[in-house]
């Protein structure tokens, strides 16, 4: 006995596009940050979210959640920390220009244009 494929036939309403599907055009999202925290300060009587989460942190503290405390060093680290990071960089005159310089014959070399 041979065997033989049978080719079933496309069934109308089985996947491709179909009308109406899928988010209207000029739809919005419907959850925002900004409504979020807002949402949170409403439901927790006028407290920020900031207060909250170090109220939270002073909370794991006090019961010596070591997990969670972690957690909230992680979360603070990652986040804060790139804020609080700054590099102040003071040239001298003669530094500035001098890098202005070794950019501009940089640049030369690349473009092939010579300096006048």
């Amino acid at each position: 006995m041979e065997k033989t494929k049978q080719i079933e036939k496309h069934k109308p309403g089985r996947g491709g596009k179909r009308e109406g599907a899928g988010r209207p055009k000029g739809g919005k999202n419907l959850i925002t940050i900004e409504g979020l925290l807002q949402q949170v300060y409403t439901q927790a009587q006028g407290q920020d979210y900031e207060e909250l989460l170090v109220a939270d942190f002073l909370s794991a503290r006090q019961g010596n959640d070591q997990g969670l405390l972690l957690k909230y060093h992680n979360l603070i680290l990652n986040k804060g920390m790139n804020s609080l990071a700054k590099i102040e960089v003071n040239d001298s005159e003669d530094a500035i220009e001098s890098k202005k310089l070794a950019f501009a014959d940089a640049l030369a070399r690349l473009t092939g244009i010579k300096q006048e």
